[in-house]
């Protein structure tokens, strides 16, 4: 039997390195967004995030015909999906994307096609785009439902991916990967997808529980690091070093507390709790609690900034970190990037020098704000009163002592120790 032929609609950060290490294991992809721009870039085998060993992974799938990107939806045999998946301000899931990705493919279908979500979506999203194709395309019908007039059938899939930015490469063969049919035959053609490039397990479920088992994989993170994090808050309160207090604590042999920072950023750890607090409120005050004390920390953050600068008319802040976690481009939800600007916004009188080494330029939410200046890490220390580290940066890590001297410090990630 032939292998399949893949659309994936969306080539971000999770899109465009499962695509390529799709195309290198030798399926036929065609990768589908709507920016026309980052659309020609791939094509020339330009990546367009941050993610070691990507570059030359996408010009093999590029020089091999395996892999091409274009804006037009075209037919295949499986569509994957991996558009974003924000919150609204009430944190229910907005699905706009993922109806919006349903739609464009609806025309393209014939029937004995499988449509797999990889968005980290709300429980029963899986579910609900199926009905909105099913709804443009009532002469198809799902996989496992009542099918007298024996329409063309569709099958459906759940498949959360699972990586950490900067191992994408690696962690998208190793990992093991849930694979949630809608019916044990989705279940069956995508696992021979996955299974393809995958080394990992495939571990064969629901699409419902899949849905929340990316969701609880999250959340239990989340919810660890808020231990990390309110720690951080009583041990300021008691004048206690906070990262020592938690080096002596992990010598036990059965506790494994993890780091505090001055949030938690990126489009799973800081999204994904919502997702299962809108679904059953009443249940979930302890992934609620811990999403209000990580989301809570900014504030704690700016109120040390502002102790620092004390009383100068004119303080010069070097906020030393935009992403959301290390060595990485990746902006989505960074409490780095939000204390930022509120450091600009807040602080009278301040100039508040950005500094984010992978990246090129002031990112276009920090544009605009008058006080604030996009600089390198080495001239922002050396200009700034107060030095405030936002994140563990492998270039922060190397700044040497006497750089930091006479400078008031606020080390969130407590590397300067």
């Amino acid at each position: 039997m032939p292998s399949p032929t893949i659309a994936f609609i969306g080539l971000g950060y999770i899109g465009l390195p499962t695509a390529v290490v799709m195309a290198n294991h030798g399926l036929k992809v065609t990768g589908i967004d709507i920016n026309a721009a980052n659309v020609e870039r791939i094509n020339r085998g330009e990546v367009t995030i941050v993610e070691p060993g990507l570059e030359e992974q996408l010009q093999k799938a590029i020089n091999s015909g395996n892999l091409k990107a274009t804006t037009e939806v075209v037919h295949a045999d499986v569509y994957i999906l991996a558009v974003p998946t924000p919150f609204k301000d009430d944190y229910e899931g907005d699905l706009s994307y993922i109806m919006a990705a349903a739609e464009n493919i609806a025309s393209q279908l014939v029937g004995g096609e499988l449509v797999i979500l990889e968005s980290t979506s709300p429980p029963q999203t899986t579910e609900k785009m199926a009905q909105h194709i099913l709804t443009l395309r009532p002469d198809l019908v799902a996989d496992g439902a009542e099918n007298p007039e024996n329409k063309p059938v569709l099958y459906f899939a759940h498949c959360p991916e699972r990586i950490l930015p900067g191992y994408a490469m690696e962690e998208l063969i190793t990992n093991d990967r849930i694979i949630g049919g809608q019916t044990p035959r989705a279940t069956e053609i995508a696992t021979e997808v996955y299974g393809s490039f995958c080394t990992g397990e495939l571990l064969p479920t629901d699409d419902v529980t899949a849905e929340m088992a990316k969701l609880t994989e999250n959340s239990f993170r989340d919810v660890n690091i808020a231990f990390a994090n309110e720690l951080s808050l009583i041990a300021d309160k008691l004048g206690i070093d906070v990262w020592e207090l938690i080096r002596l604590a992990n010598h036990h042999p059965r506790v494994n507390i993890l780091q505090p920072g001055p949030g938690v950023g990126g489009h799973c750890i800081a999204v994904d709790p919502w997702f299962i607090v809108s679904a059953d409120r009443e249940n979930s005050n302890l992934i609620r609690t811990a999403r209000e004390v990580n989301d809570g920390k900014p504030e704690w953050v700016i109120n040390k900034v502002r102790d620092a600068a004390g009383s100068a008319p004119q303080p010069v802040v070097a906020a030393l970190g935009l992403a959301f976690k290390p060595n990485i481009d990746d902006l989505r939800e960074s409490p780095a990037m939000d204390i930022t600007q509120r450091l600009a916004q807040e602080l009278p009188g301040a100039t508040v020098l950005a500094v984010e080494p992978n990246v090129s330029a002031l990112p276009a939410k920090l544009e605009g704000i008058g006080n604030l200046e996009f600089d390198t890490y080495e001239n922002a220390i050396e200009r700034a009163d107060v030095v405030v580290l936002l994140v563990d940066h492998e270039d922060f890590k190397a700044v040497p002592a006497t750089a930091l001297a006479g400078k008031q410090i606020v080390d969130t990630k407590g590397i300067w120790r």
